[in-house]
């Protein structure tokens, strides 16, 4: 009878450990989220020595913002195997062994330099992108097309809502500008063509009406608020670039941030839209392991900083300890030097 009892409590105990690790494992999404990293354009041939230096700021999340690896290709075993690669280096390893992981594509990760919808291996890649980012299986991100999808941290007056948008697997064509300058012209209002597609942006709107998150950040592979830049930018399809700002101040959600890639460079730009209640800032974060050959002159009207040539990640600190959050950007080189800050009061 004894050795029934004791062997009824240790059963108990096994079972209330086994409960306490899974409600702790659980609740780990409740947590304020207070530092993040962001960053973009890695190129797998390089050291990549440099997620020491970003794991020093002991980010909580690191978001990818496209161009992972760089894998212009129709060979999906070739991509598999640079994934697989760059996954199982040490740095990489022991940076994701502490820190939470969430991304979106470019073109380079993607298959397809500047690439949309004409790329004939999209939906082989995306398993591919998944699998690397370890998307869970039950994830709607694996059930629909494209990798776009969202995720929430903290909850209450706590709660941040990061948004990320697959801007190449429904894209529509571009237009060539052929001056010698710029690689790309805003297409014909006659022919505007898509960024999102359809589904994905009745899935944007529905993320973004009624948010209940104090803090928005939207993730995109290229630039939404710049458009002097000759390159890929949401302001290549005008009408797309509109309905995105017109979405924002329709539904709009508390605080939000933009972020992108692609650039290779380092800046902060900014615009009011008249029916947002704050000032909408765009964080360019680019080149993790590349950066522009030389300086040169780049016209950007709604730029808020300095724009820096430099190899970068950018590092986010949000204080909750006002009745309104507070989000600090730095833009930091790969000594770990801050280039530039700013403090978003999310006022204007």
């Amino acid at each position: 009878m004894i050795l029934k009892h004791k062997l009824f409590i240790g059963l108990f105990a096994v079972l209330f450990l086994f409960d306490s690790c899974q409600i702790s494992k659980d609740s780990k999404g409740t947590k304020p989220l207070q530092t993040i990293a962001i960053g973009s354009c890695s190129q797998q041939t390089s050291p990549q020595n440099y997620w020491q230096v970003i794991g020093a700021t002991n980010p909580e999340l690191w978001i990818w913002l496209g161009d992972i690896v760089y894998c212009d290709t129709y060979d999906m075993d070739s991509m598999r195997r640079t994934y697989k690669e760059f996954k199982q280096n040490i740095d990489y390893q022991s940076f994701i062994k502490k820190t939470s992981v969430i991304g979106v594509w470019d073109d380079h990760d993607y298959g397809l330099n500047d690439g949309g919808k004409e790329y004939s291996k999209r939906q082989e890649s995306k398993e591919l992108l998944v699998d690397f980012l370890d998307i869970p299986p039950d994830s709607p991100i694996r059930q629909h097309e494209g990798v776009y999808g969202s995720y929430t941290y903290g909850t209450a007056d706590q709660q941040v809502k990061v948004i990320l948008l697959d801007c190449r697997y429904f894209r529509d064509s571009l237009t060539y500008a052929n001056d010698g300058v710029n690689r790309y012209k805003p297409n014909s209002e006659a022919d505007n063509g898509t960024i999102l597609g359809e589904e994905q942006w009745a899935w944007l709107e529905k993320e973004l009406t009624n948010s209940e998150a104090k803090i928005h950040l939207i993730g995109s592979g290229i630039q939404i608020i710049a458009e002097e830049q000759g390159f890929e930018k949401w302001a290549n399809m005008p009408k797309e670039r509109k309905r995105f700002f017109d979405l924002l101040e329709k539904t709009k959600p508390q605080n939000t941030v933009l972020m992108s890639g692609d650039r290779h460079i380092a800046e902060i730009s900014k615009m009011d839209l008249p029916n947002l209640p704050y000032p909408l800032y765009e964080i360019t974060a680019s080149g993790l392991t590349h950066t522009w050959d030389k300086e040169r002159i780049e016209p950007n009207r709604h730029r808020a900083s300095k724009l820096h040539v430099s190899t970068n990640f950018v590092f986010f600190k949000i204080d909750w300890a006002k009745e309104q959050p507070q989000l600090k950007v730095e833009i930091r080189n790969m000594k770990n030097t801050i280039l530039e800050e700013l403090n978003i009061n999310f006022t204007k």
